[in-house]
């Protein structure tokens, strides 16, 4: 008997400091609510499958506690109780997966005119780069990257000057537009991760990975790096901060272009040459 209640009280203690928990995820601030949906509906299922579980095993240690007068049936086969069993896990399955399914295809389905930014991971840090005036980012070339171009863009791209640089700052964003996030990682495996967000992807070196999603609350939010990175990734930290369109416009309007960035290190030949091509182009 001491059995049976050892069992009832791990599935009643496990409901009860489910229910209750203190701990829980932060309050969403995107348009990924399906992805919490998905994961209630999971612990759901798999919660009610627990209880039965639990219930049933403590019924069976006091159906069938040992009782000298009583003696084993042996039923190697049961085609009834194998099917209704087959049915009723592929039906959990199916339940378990189709939601996922359809947010991950939701996830990777970048909606037209979603806002492009690029973020650069690398030991220990991020930075990132926005399209300028021409609603273009250029493109890039890890051969390219050195001092002066820390991003590898193409010179020969005309897209590439007017591209807004951010190194070692806060990224805002626009409160309910929906972004593009291009992620590149300089060196190692690298993820960023905004908890209140709820997406994230692996970045990879020599690789561009992507995700979308749309801002629905100002506010400041922690960046996390999700993937162990060295020894310094515990501290691979920063902010994105949700603006309304005027913060945001102030914001935009001090942070430098690519173009800026080389006048201010005196490499105008590069610039000459750039623009070039650019009338070329």
């Amino acid at each position: 008997m001491f059995v049976v209640l050892l069992v009832l009280a791990v599935v009643l203690g496990s409901v009860v400091f489910h229910m209750w928990s203190p701990w829980w995820w932060s309050d969403i601030a995107s348009n990924w609510v399906g992805m919490d949906d998905t994961i209630i509906l999971t612990f759901w299922i798999t919660g009610a499958v627990f209880v039965a579980i639990g219930l049933f095993m403590a019924y069976c240690i006091w159906k069938y506690r040992y009782d000298k007068n009583k003696k084993a049936e042996y039923e190697p086969e049961n085609a009834k109780l194998e099917w209704a069993l087959t049915i009723i896990t592929t039906i959990g399955v199916i339940a378990l997966l189709a939601p996922g399914l359809i947010v991950w295809n939701n996830f990777v389905t970048v909606p037209k005119g979603a806002y492009e930014i690029e973020v650069v991971g690398q030991q220990w840090g991020w930075s990132y780069r926005l399209p300028g005036k021409d609603g273009i980012l250029g493109t890039t070339d890890i051969k390219n990257i050195n001092d002066d171009n820390p991003y590898g863009l193409n010179m020969d791209d005309p897209y590439s000057l007017d591209d807004v640089l951010i190194d070692g700052d806060d990224l805002h964003i626009l409160n309910n537009q929906p972004l593009k996030l291009n992620l590149r990682a300089l060196d190692v495996l690298h993820d960023f991760y905004v908890p209140q967000f709820r997406a994230k992807m692996d970045m990879v070196p020599g690789m561009i990975t992507y995700y979308w999603f749309t801002p629905i609350k100002t506010g400041t939010y922690e960046i996390l790096c999700a993937e162990y990175c060295g020894t310094g990734h515990y501290a691979m930290l920063g902010y994105v901060v949700v603006d309304e369109q005027g913060d945001y416009d102030e914001w935009l309007s001090e942070q430098m272009t690519f173009e800026e960035v080389l006048a201010s290190n005196g490499k105008s030949d590069l610039i000459k040459l750039a623009l070039n091509k650019k009338n070329d182009f």
